[in-house]
């Protein structure tokens, strides 16, 4: 079988790298022209994953067209916020067969829909069958450099989820299946805003105990929206949910931790974005969090504060005590 990849990124560099070490045929399409005389020169991404080196059962694109050729399953993995305008290029170049997996952790802004939701939308009836998604505790560094990790595979279709997981396992890479798309993508994308909060808290000093607190109220919070939109608990409690969420909040490869940190030592949130090549999805995410809290009437205290901090210019103190001082209740956690 073969592979195609999507996007030259950290994560979509450190995937094609996993897949050649299992020596499947792979290509990975890029679309920084930096990005792909480097590799092609020196088989080694020198701006998102300096160090590592491809397998040679990797090939280099910047035509997507010869990207997807003769693929058996795509991987894409670009930000969010240009995966409706990839989708649309795609589409008219995928066939029947091709199974689509997204790698995104993101929700779009305009519509409030998850990756799965856009390909829904946008791609051929006979491709909506076999769409996937895979998500998890995943640093692309770490995958790289032969770190063991677990993620989740989920699709509606059971057979598509474990072709995928049978495609991609391995003795260091470790695919679980499941059946519940909504609540992988949303675990996915909202745990990237409680991880700005907990790099706050790092950055403004607080220890382990804060950080305990915004890891068990934030996944609180997210699996509350996931339920009232459909989700399934057990999802909020899995490597998607909890795990994923664990590692973005601690881990210093995060680049939504990265953010908070920064915030936490008194950055404004302009000039962190700008000094970052790489896209921290928390930011964007937060509004679209905020509008889905809304209009499913669910309280998610974090996810408003850090609102108030990345676009109202609160000062993260004043939020972490608003939060230290709300109303006392019960603990429900959904």
């Amino acid at each position: 079988m073969i592979a195609s990849i999507i996007g030259g990124g950290s994560w979509g560099s450190a995937f094609s790298i996993h897949l050649g070490r299992k020596e499947i045929e792979t290509k990975l399409w890029i679309r920084e022209p930096e990005i792909y005389d480097s590799a092609l020169t020196h088989r080694e991404n020198k701006t998102f994953l300096p160090g590592v080196e491809f397998p040679r059962s990797v090939s280099f694109h910047n035509d997507l067209k010869q990207a997807l050729k003769d693929a058996d399953i795509v991987f894409i993995a670009v930000p969010s916020e240009y995966c409706r305008k990839m989708y649309e290029k795609i589409s008219p170049l995928l066939v029947k067969n091709q199974i689509i997996v997204s790698l995104t952790k993101g929700i779009e802004y305009k519509s409030l829909k998850r990756m799965s939701e856009l390909m829904q939308e946008i791609f051929e009836p006979e491709i909506k069958s076999r769409i996937a998604v895979l998500s998890g505790p995943s640093f692309a560094r770490e995958v790289s450099e032969y770190h063991p990790t677990a993620v989740v595979v989920a699709s509606k279709e059971c057979a598509v989820a474990r072709t995928i997981q049978i495609f991609v396992s391995s003795e260091f890479f470790r695919v679980y299946t499941s059946n519940d798309v909504l609540g992988v993508e949303l675990a996915g994308a909202l745990k990237n805003i409680i991880a700005i909060s907990a790099g706050i808290s790092d950055g403004l000093g607080y220890g382990k105990n804060t950080m305990a607190a915004l890891i068990t109220r934030g996944i609180a919070e997210i699996t509350r929206l996931g339920i009232k939109m459909g989700a399934k608990p057990d999802t909020f409690s899995g490597l998607a949910g909890i795990g994923d969420l664990v590692l973005t909040c601690t881990g210093k490869l995060s680049r939504n931790r990265h953010v908070g940190f920064e915030l936490g030592k008194g950055n404004s949130i302009q000039n962190i974005l700008k000094k970052m090549r790489m896209v921290a999805e928390g930011v964007t995410t937060t509004l679209s969090a905020r509008r889905l809290a809304e209009e499913y009437e669910i309280d998610m205290p974090i996810c408003e504060q850090m609102y108030e901090i990345l676009y109202k210019n609160k000062d993260p103190r004043q939020a972490l005590k608003d939060l230290m001082t709300r109303k006392l209740k019960e603990e429900k956690i959904f």
